[in-house]
């Protein structure tokens, strides 16, 4: 099982990036190892209202000039590589 999936939301008022975490308890840790990308504007942890595995998600708002591919690409590499670190531990 891989330790995470994210996609890209392309709500009407802000398009976001949502990261599903196997290992939910690990929410908290995971934001705090995405705030040092500057096009972050802001990272919740919210409830999944959708009908999905997880009960809860990382919901990520980026700044209005930053390019929202691109910066999956790159939360998704730092999440493989905080993965792949956290295993060799």
């Amino acid at each position: 099982m891989l330790p995470f999936r994210s996609e890209i939301r392309n709500s009407p008022s802000q398009p976001t990036i949502k990261i599903f975490l196997t290992d939910e308890s690990l929410d908290a840790r995971i934001k705090k190892h995405l705030e040092h990308f500057k096009e972050i504007e802001e990272i919740e942890i919210r409830a999944c209202v959708e009908q999905t595995e997880s009960k809860e998600n990382l919901t990520i708002f980026l700044k209005d000039d930053a390019d929202i591919a691109k910066m999956k690409q790159s939360i998704d590499s730092s999440l493989w590589w905080y993965f792949e670190e956290d295993l060799v531990d």
